[in-house]
């Protein structure tokens, strides 16, 4: 048996897709109101019969707010800024920094970019 449990946070920024063709409208500046939802899960509840206390998570909405909200977020990751790499970002960013202080593990991070669009990273398991 496994327990999960999921937090999200927004943040606005602006990006844009040099690889696409000129003609399409993301090879253009324009930006987000992004939603970040991070998934975790424990095999075993820690006291009082948690996952992970979701203050424990207060650390990536800090980086969130302070790395990428209202940021080009092609000057922030090392790869072009598309959910996918930016979920991969995310991820990697939360397993060094936040993981290794909590109880749970994380399981995926999912970016949406509208209310009908999401990419996913799932976190492979070690």
């Amino acid at each position: 048996m496994t327990y999960r449990i999921g937090k999200s946070f927004t943040f606005d920024a602006a990006h844009c897709l040099p690889s696409l063709p000129p003609d399409h409208k993301c090879s253009r500046l324009h930006g987000h109101t992004y939603t970040v939802e991070v998934v975790l899960s424990a095999v075993y509840l820690t006291p009082p019969g948690f996952v992970t206390d979701f203050a424990e998570l207060r650390p990536l909405k800090q980086y969130v707010d302070s790395a990428l909200d209202h940021q080009h977020l092609n000057k922030v990751l090392d790869s072009e800024p598309t959910s996918e790499n930016l979920a991969r970002h995310i991820a990697d960013w939360f397993r060094e920094n936040v993981e290794p202080s909590i109880p749970a593990r994380l399981e995926l991070v999912r970016i949406s970019e509208t209310p009908s669009s999401w990419a996913e990273y799932v976190v492979p398991q070690s």
